[in-house]
């Protein structure tokens, strides 16, 4: 009998949402993976945690002062380090053969290129990496022959969905949303929501910033643009459709009228187990999906209520730079509206004002990307005082 080894996993982001679920999956699986480095931020108390449980070759937070808080009344063996040089080592660790890239938003990217560029399988979580760069990982991905294996839900869905058939039989892929806490919220009401509002999701447990994304659909935008790059289609080709339970992930229709659909409970233990031991299926311990009684209802997405949808399609027409600057002006207004700065509406007009100001350049280079990263944050900022 083949004796199975045991696979080695870097995990970038370990104490957010998609960490602590991945090392819950890892905990289950204790036969299959070992967990060989993390790259936390300034969670210092679920870190030693996880140190002391996984006992990880190295560690990296997001700041030195973080990194002597971390070690202060608390030794520990494993090597370590901090900022953007430590979370790059984390995620190329020799040791991994599969690197988790869940840290959030653009600071995920260089972290998720430096793990590709050492040849790492990727399971990707961090959507901005594909929205920011996207031919430019997809290339590097090809040349170093490593699998891109999706773990957002609806991305993952589509995977599945795609499995066994054939590219020029898919009239389309459907990616479904929930809608957020404000589904059905009467539209003039939408000004003065607040932050705690926003962050009641429906369905999901998230980070903040992402459950934000998914009130406002920025989510499901930059999930239409990763999709472009993941599954190399025309945005013609991507739809969305409003799914309020979170039940049926996403699916995929093909020209003979077929729709292939992947359903569960919405729990991310599911893809991120799929990722970790594709081509097999394991248990991850998410739920189990009740069939009796179950209900299902789609519907259009309504542009009105939700206009950032319709900014990241303009967004991925424009192409080069235009999706990192849709990117980029989304987490400071996000940012800001999270601190109480910001009315909820006004999220859709600082990132529709820096849009229309910015004139997109090919990306050929990380520093394409980088370069209008910064540029659209500083014009994020400028605008932000017009309607703070």
């Amino acid at each position: 009998m083949a004796v199975k080894m045991i696979k080695g996993i870097a995990i970038l982001g370990s104490t957010g949402s998609i960490g602590r679920n991945t090392l819950e999956v890892i905990r289950k699986n204790p036969d299959r993976f070992r967990v060989v480095s993390l790259a936390a931020g300034a969670n210092i108390k679920l870190l030693k945690e996880q140190i002391d449980e996984f006992k990880p070759e190295f560690v990296s937070v997001l700041t030195e002062s973080v990194l002597k808080d971390l070690r202060k009344d608390s030794p520990f063996l494993c090597r370590s380090g901090f900022g953007l040089e430590g979370a790059v080592e984390a995620a190329s660790h020799p040791a991994a053969a599969m690197t988790v890239s869940a840290i959030a938003g653009a600071a995920g990217l260089l972290p998720t290129m430096a793990a590709i560029k050492a040849g790492k399988d990727i399971a990707l979580a961090n959507k901005e990496t594909l929205v920011m760069a996207g031919p430019l990982v997809m290339e590097e991905a090809c040349k170093k022959g490593v699998k891109l294996l999706p773990v957002d839900s609806e991305h993952s869905a589509i995977f599945q969905s795609l499995s066994g058939h054939r590219k020029e039989d898919v009239r389309r892929i459907i990616l479904t949303a929930s809608g957020g806490p404000f589904l059905n919220t009467p539209y003039e009401r939408l000004e003065t929501v607040t932050p705690d509002e926003a962050l009641r999701h429906p369905n999901w447990s998230m980070g903040r910033k992402i459950t934000i994304d998914s009130a406002t659909l920025v989510n499901k935008g930059l999930e239409v643009i990763e999709a472009r790059w993941l599954f190399d289609l025309p945005a013609s080709k991507i739809s969305v459709s409003i799914h309020p339970q979170s039940i049926v992930h996403s699916m995929v229709e093909y020209t003979d009228g077929s729709i292939i659909a992947q359903l569960g409970p919405p729990d991310m233990k599911g893809p991120i187990a799929y990722a970790l031991s594709y081509p097999e299926r394991i248990s991850g311990g998410a739920q189990t999906l009740g069939m009796a009684g179950l209900r299902l209802e789609f519907m259009e997405p309504d542009l009105i209520r939700f206009p950032c949808l319709g900014l990241s399609y303009e967004a991925l027409a424009m192409g080069g730079t235009a999706p990192a600057v849709l990117n980029a002006a989304d987490e400071v207004a996000v940012g800001m509206f999270l601190e109480g700065r910001l009315p909820f509406n006004a999220i859709f007009k600082v990132i529709s004002d820096v849009l229309e100001k910015h004139s997109p350049v090919k990306v050929t280079a990380l520093e394409d990307v980088i370069e209008a990263d910064r540029w659209a944050r500083d014009a994020a900022h400028v605008t932000m005082r017009c309607f703070g």
